[in-house]
């Protein structure tokens, strides 16, 4: 058997340009064989062989014509929340005799959206300098350092083609001194900045999907864990919160989980200054309450409870969480 690839650690950061992460391809140059809002879909690309439109082959992912002129093709996506981008996955997969050579990309702050559809009149960096790509392929980028904020993206590809999937790895910037200090926020958020950073187990689906926007839309958008069968199993997922902070009110979401939610779970926190949490001590913010198939859960925690970091979810003995909401207020320093 083949040793799984090692992804590097841009790639276990939240993917800004994700669909359900509030993002949205705004405009391309061409996209006559295949649309170009597949290139942010969810999930991995698929090959249907028999399958064919009116235009030709029917391909999961953004397929331009091909060019008879001067010139190559663009696509701009809309990230979900400004952030500082720190890599890329530009993913050629099913796309193998009609994939572009290269590609380019190129970011560019516009907060209050872009003067023109094509982007012309921004400011645009470069992020990726052009660079090979092959058939069929996942391409792990890493982006330029920079900490500049980016809002939106340019991919470049030269001349045309097919890209099947465009993932933008990076950290969300939040201007928390416009928060106004009185109003809870979800601390637990990834469109506030929260980053799941460690679980025992996501076979069935990722752990960061626990904290993407909007309710999970089916079983495969959410947390869940394989079946265990250790006598007095748990698992668990740890989740750094956007800003250091009091909960006051938390929500466990088994949204679409019926034969295969969580019997309890247990919800802690702590206060810590990095992601080592190996000598942290655990401070319970929920104790150990019983769960329902397909429903959301409401718990109100004291609001002077302790300021926390992270928090540790843990689910007995097994099974799948759709959302985790944790509302409270950001503790000022």
């Amino acid at each position: 058997m083949t040793a799984p690839i090692e992804r590097p650690a841009f790639a276990r950061l939240i993917d800004l340009a994700a669909q359900r992460f509030g993002g949205e391809v705004l405009w391309c140059t061409d996209d006559f064989f295949a649309e170009k809002e597949n290139l942010i879909a969810p999930g991995d690309a698929v090959f249907i062989a028999d399958r064919y439109t009116d235009r030709g082959k029917w391909m999961d992912g953004w397929e331009s014509r091909r060019k008879r002129t001067e010139g190559h093709d663009i696509a701009i996506v809309r990230l979900g929340a400004p952030g500082v981008v720190r890599g890329f996955d530009v993913d050629t997969s099913h796309f193998l005799g009609n994939h572009p050579p290269h590609c380019r990309i190129e970011g560019c702050h516009a907060p209050h959206g872009l003067a023109r559809p094509d982007g012309e009149g921004e400011v645009w960096r470069e992020l990726l300098p052009r660079s090979p790509l092959s058939p069929g392929s996942h391409h792990l980028f890493e982006a330029l350092a920079s900490e500049g904020l980016v809002t939106h993206v340019r991919l470049h590809i030269y001349p045309d083609g097919g890209v099947a999937r465009l993932r933008v790895f990076g950290e969300v910037r939040v201007d928390w001194s416009a928060q106004p200090p009185d109003t809870d926020v979800d601390l637990a958020a990834a469109q506030n900045g929260a980053l799941a950073i460690a679980c025992n187990d996501m076979f069935f689906s990722h752990m960061q999907n626990l904290i993407m926007p909007g309710r999970g839309v089916n079983m495969g958008d959410g947390w869940e864990t394989k079946r265990n069968r250790t006598p007095g199993n748990r698992d668990w997922v740890v989740v750094r919160l956007a800003q250091r902070g009091r909960i006051r009110r938390a929500v466990l979401d088994t949204a679409h989980f019926k034969g295969n939610y969580p019997d309890t779970f247990l919800l802690e926190g702590c206060d810590a200054a990095s992601d080592d949490l190996t000598h942290v001590e655990w401070t319970v913010l929920v104790p150990r309450s019983k769960l329902e198939a397909d429903r959301e859960h409401a718990f109100d925690l004291p609001a002077e409870g302790p300021a926390v970091t992270h928090v540790r979810l843990s689910i007995f003995p097994d099974g799948g969480v759709s959302r985790m909401r944790l509302w409270g207020r950001v503790a000022r320093a």
